[in-house]
């Protein structure tokens, strides 16, 4: 049995840049911090499972002025050699270590490699120098680091592997525990919330306000939330709490996807889940009557319906976990927010699984904005149709007898019926990829 104080923590953490390439320079830093000298590198090998692939490809990376690549995630990895700062590795970046980076893949001694046979997150990093050589291996989750070598020998105490793994394999457990309970028993945890867990999820808000509001002042990306915003403005559309929902949590999401070096408190292993999962919920409180107290525990729902949700539909798939898990956990954490109670709640998850089910992941991107935007939207819309009495029904499509079914069976879809679509979906960015 674990506490929502534990849930929260294991869940909700500051990610800086888009997870995957953040995961790869981890995972070569992490092999590299191993070597005495790092200046003389014969060869980089690193394998990867095809969903980290897909979604590290064509992600801006921070610090580098908007670049991309995976190849440019691993070099600056290497070169910055600190893997103990976790996903916020790419903190240090700057222009001298982008050149010397940029000066590594210049080299072509990484060679990548799509590991199809692996489920799940995995990344196996090995460094070969003149002199000696290392290995690094995450798996399961983006910080996870299961496994050292140097010049072939296995380390077994390192504080990398046993602070991480003791925290992982408390991950694992959890979610295998938070998949048998109902959503009454989610809903109950709020009751356990305490004013430390409010000034946590408090830091959260403000950490993805700051990337909404940069993206609202700057445009950066495809600059979705500015447009929304610039349309209400030219009384093109009305401002309201859906479409505020949609101006705020897009907008955050163009500045994560071009790079900016602004952190976002990630959900689920995912900063754009945490832009979700956080922002619509933030953004309806200015439209009603609620004590912050309410907002805190409305967001903290949010949070555990999107990990729930998550521990049936994996932590990469072809599914958009931004749309169907972040996005139903904000619906559920509106609908909480306005007064609904367990059946409007399960009825905002219902609404959003018939609305956004077949909202495919097609990696990382700029273009994640429009979908963050669609989500917010949709969670918005959900929640309020739930307490208005129209919730999808049973006999439609996926939609289950209760709430726990119809995530069930979302959870068989993204992990049993996606298979062959997630590989067409990375043939197609491969063959873009070599015909640019």
């Amino acid at each position: 049995m674990y506490t929502v104080k534990e849930i929260l923590r294991m869940e909700v953490a500051p990610a800086l840049g888009c997870t995957e390439p953040v995961a790869l320079a981890l995972c070569s830093a992490a092999a590299a911090s191993l070597l005495s000298d790092t200046s003389n590198i014969k060869s980089i090998k690193v394998g990867l499972d095809p969903n980290l692939y897909k979604n590290a490809l064509a992600v801006a990376i921070p610090g580098t002025n908007g670049k991309s690549g995976l190849h440019l995630a691993i070099a600056l990895g290497i070169i910055i050699k600190k893997p103990e700062l976790k996903l916020e590795i790419l903190s240090l970046a700057n222009e001298n270590i982008l050149s010397e980076a940029e000066n590594l893949v210049k080299k072509s001694i990484i060679e990548i490699n799509i590991l199809n046979e692996k489920k799940g997150i995995y990344i196996d990093t090995k460094i070969i120098t003149d002199r000696e050589n290392s290995q690094a291996i995450i798996e399961n989750y983006h910080n996870n680091i299961t496994a050292l070598y140097k010049n072939g020998e296995r380390i077994i105490n390192d504080y990398l592997l046993t602070e991480v793994k003791k925290n992982k394999e408390s991950i694992a457990e959890m979610e295998k525990w938070l998949s048998s309970l109902s959503l009454d028993n989610l809903i109950d945890m709020l009751d356990d919330l305490d004013d430390e867990d409010f000034v946590f999820i408090k830091e959260g808000v403000d950490t993805n306000m700051a990337l909404a509001e940069y993206g609202l002042k700057h445009g950066p990306g495809l600059g979705v939330g500015l447009a929304i915003d610039r349309m209400v403005r030219q009384k093109l559309i009305t401002r309201d709490m859906e479409t505020d929902a949609r101006i705020y949590t897009s907008a955050a999401a163009d500045a994560r996807m071009s790079g900016v070096s602004l952190p976002a408190m990630s959900s689920a292993g995912s900063g754009n889940h945490g832009l979700t999962a956080i922002l619509p919920i933030w953004i309806v409180k200015n439209y009603v009557q609620v004590s912050d107290k309410e907002v805190y525990k409305a967001i903290a729902l949010s949070h555990i319906v999107t990990a729930y949700i998550k521990s049936f539909t994996g932590r990469l798939s072809a599914v958009c976990g931004c749309s169907i898990a972040a996005g139903a956990g904000a619906a559920a954490g509106i609908a909480y927010l306005l007064g609904g109670n367990q059946k409007h709640i399960g009825g905002a998850i219902k609404n959003v699984v018939q609305d956004l089910a077949g909202v495919i992941c097609d990696g990382a991107k700029a273009g994640c904005a429009l979908k963050l935007a669609t989500a917010g939207g949709s969670a918005v819309r959900s929640a309020l149709l739930s307490l208005q009495g129209i919730i999808a029904q049973s006999s439609d499509g996926i939609i289950g007898s209760t709430t726990e079914d119809t995530i069930k069976s979302m959870g068989k879809i993204s992990k049993e019926g996606m298979i062959d679509t997630d590989r067409t979906i990375l043939n197609i960015m491969l063959e873009k990829q070599f015909n640019i």
